[in-house]
């Protein structure tokens, strides 16, 4: 389990948020949804112990993470895939090479342990026959999905989306939510999703923290959330969906 606990954030003058609380369950699915600069990146960062709180703390499994030494945090981090919102994947490797590269760079396994891996994790994404694809050859939704397999090839227990589907048309985008529940039920992994897209907030999460205003304005289930009279909770929602109509309508 993940606690989330008083955490406060400041850049400088710039407060990003403060007294931030909540807990993510084992095996849960956690959307984090918020207008942009509402420091949504910024909280995951601070979950996996990439930023330090100004005050606050994250238990993960009942230890503060924030005051492990560096070689505690590394391996801590190795219980974390990340699906970047670009993918960030390197062009100038293969696809194989690519999904291959934190088993190079954080095990010691050997280069036959590598292949069963990394084609386990491309099937785990439906991609096992693009090992061998050049990243300019890729679509932007198979990238998204390589960029997902090398997320999962550490086995990890926690995988955070950093808005998964943005920049995919509607087609895509649902073939990546699927993936997310996929991956979610057959590796019980927990999942943090950042995303401004109430579609796929509505498919994937069982859990939603929006955050408003400098703060956590409101958390609980998605089932809590359709039935909310949060007033800033409703703006966003109905302007999230007024923008998805359009680009479907415009398309």
């Amino acid at each position: 389990m993940i606690e989330i606990k008083n955490l406060t954030k400041s850049f400088g003058d710039l407060l990003v948020w403060e007294d931030v609380s909540f807990n993510i369950q084992d095996g849960e699915t956690i959307a984090i949804i918020g207008k942009s600069g509402c420091g949504k990146s910024v909280l995951i960062k601070h979950i996996n112990a990439l930023l330090v709180p100004d005050s606050g703390s994250v238990l993960i499994d009942g230890e503060d993470i924030h005051k492990m030494d560096y070689v505690s945090k590394r391996k801590l981090r190795q219980k974390f895939g990340v699906l970047f919102q670009g993918s960030a994947l390197f062009d100038s490797i293969n696809t194989f090479e690519n999904v291959a590269f934190p088993l190079r760079y954080f095990s010691n396994q050997s280069e036959e342990e590598i292949r069963n891996n990394v084609m386990e994790a491309l099937s785990h994404v439906n991609l096992e026959d693009a090992y061998n694809k050049e990243t300019s050859e890729l679509s932007g939704g198979m990238r998204k999905r390589v960029g997902l397999a090398r997320a999962i090839v550490l086995k990890p227990n926690y995988i955070m989306y950093d808005e998964p589907t943005s920049g995919l048309d509607p087609q895509t985008s649902q073939e990546i939510n699927e993936l997310i529940i996929d991956l979610a039920k057959s590796l019980d992994i927990t999942s943090i999703v950042v995303t401004h897209d109430m579609h796929s907030v509505l498919k994937v999460a069982d859990k939603v923290a929006f955050l408003d205003q400098e703060k956590l304005s409101w958390h609980g289930t998605v089932e809590e959330m359709k039935k909310s009279e949060h007033k800033a909770l409703i703006d966003f929602i109905t302007a999230s969906e007024y923008q998805i109509k359009q680009r479907v309508e415009y398309n």
